[in-house]
């Protein structure tokens, strides 16, 4: 007889950086049957929360116990090895992958490489940021720069940045004014109230335009800049605007000069009116990635342990090292399917260890493979919103080894 149905309320999904914790998930025979309030992209997620429990050496099952004794021989052969954080865990495995970094004296980095031009934009300049709450609460022009969050990000503007109706905005969608500017084919909302086109090579010009009209300072009069200067304009009368792009656009890293545009026209309109930029982030615990370094550390992704001390190198990290082939050895913790094209080729022929969910799967053939549970559906914890608001991970499923646990037997094998 076939065990009765149980409901899990509150489950975090992390399967875009928006982690709504609204998700009441179905549970029958042991497999997620449904995901109530989840979206498309959310539901994909969870799945019905199979996934392999092996442990490979060589592509050989054997015990964990095993396979982890041979990954703590890999890696402690190595000169100048890699520790890699990719997506889906908790903030708990990775203040151990932080710990294990340090024991080995490695070369830590993470997926935050994809975002890299942001994050070094804002310890350039600082950044004038919000919490989604307060977005939701408060804002009234909300401005899509070059990205519609229906596409990665589905549930951001019925949550959050749109159509909920906050102190400041108590008729929800029709208390707000939404522009998109479209940046080559980087197309704001269909639905958007304005829209303004600009060119790919006109973007970072445009943008010191719009900051130069909000100070008051002469603005360009080019054709090419028509639509940026009354948008700024526009921006400024607003009572509190949220300037919204995607912070993670594609694999390669995005131009620092444009991300330091934006960054400097959210702080120049926080003269006029009040401004906040928000900046998009992938799923998987990405920001969790960057707070739990950065805690650990000082820093938040390409921290060198090889000095014996953590040493910031943001230009010279993982991709970098990879591709110069400094690196010897790999220890690639997380999901292998969220790992950027260019670094699946760099660990390719590499002696490398994979802990994570579906490890047993990754392209690049681990010589050691553990799979574990995925942190938010197996696993719990701690994870961030893309705004830096920590939530807790209410796993509906029990599954195999935890990531945490398995990477804490790592580092005991290790003498750490």
């Amino acid at each position: 007889m076939s065990p009765a149905a149980r409901t899990v309320e509150h489950v975090t999904c992390l399967g875009c950086g928006c982690a709504c914790d609204d998700i009441a998930v179905v549970v029958k025979q042991d497999r997620i049957a449904e995901t109530r309030n989840a979206c498309a992209l959310g539901t994909a997620w969870f799945g019905d929360g199979r996934i392999p429990q092996d442990a490979r050496v060589n592509g050989r099952t054997t015990s964990l116990e095993q396979a982890l004794g041979e990954a703590a021989r890999t890696l402690e052969a190595a000169k100048r090895p890699l520790v890699y954080l990719a997506a889906d865990l908790s903030c708990e495995a990775q203040r151990e992958a932080v710990a294990l970094s340090d024991r080995l004296s490695a070369m830590l980095d993470s997926l935050t490489g994809a975002a890299a031009a942001g994050v070094l934009a804002a310890q350039r300049r600082g950044r004038a940021g919000a919490t989604l709450g307060e977005i939701r609460q408060r804002a009234d022009v909300i401005v899509f720069w070059g990205v519609d969050p229906a596409e990665r990000y589905p549930r951001f503007a019925a949550r959050y940045a749109v159509e909920p109706r906050g102190l400041a905005t108590p008729r929800g969608r029709a208390s707000r004014t939404v522009i998109a500017v479209d940046v080559g084919a980087g197309r704001g909302p269909a639905d958007a109230d304005a829209r303004v086109a600009i060119a790919v090579g006109d973007e970072v010009d445009a943008l010191g335009v719009m900051r130069a009209t909000v100070q008051g300072r002469v603005a360009s009069d080019e054709a090419r800049f028509r639509g940026s200067p009354e948008l700024a304009r526009r921006m400024s009368e607003g009572r509190y605007v949220t300037l919204v792009a995607d912070g993670e656009p594609g694999t390669a890293p995005g131009d620092p000069d444009r991300a330091e545009a934006l960054v400097t026209l959210a702080q120049a309109l926080n003269g006029p009116t009040r401004c906040a930029l928000v900046v998009l982030r992938g799923g998987g615990n990405r920001s969790g990635a960057d707070a739990v370094v950065t805690w650990q550390t000082g820093f938040p992704f390409a921290v060198d342990f090889a000095p014996g001390f953590p040493t910031y190198r943001p230009h010279a990290g993982a991709a970098a090292l990879l591709a110069t082939g400094e690196i010897d050895a790999a220890l690639v913790i997380g999901s292998p399917a969220s790992i950027p094209e260019p670094l699946v080729r760099g660990l390719a022929g590499l002696p490398s260890v994979a802990i994570g969910p579906r490890a047993s799967t990754a392209t690049f053939q681990p010589a050691v493979a553990v799979d574990t549970g995925v942190a938010g559906i197996h696993e719990g914890g701690m994870a961030f919103r893309m705004d830096d608001v920590p939530l807790p991970l209410r796993p509906p499923l029990a599954g195999p080894p935890t990531a945490a646990g398995a990477l804490r037997s790592l580092r005991e094998r290790l003498g750490a």
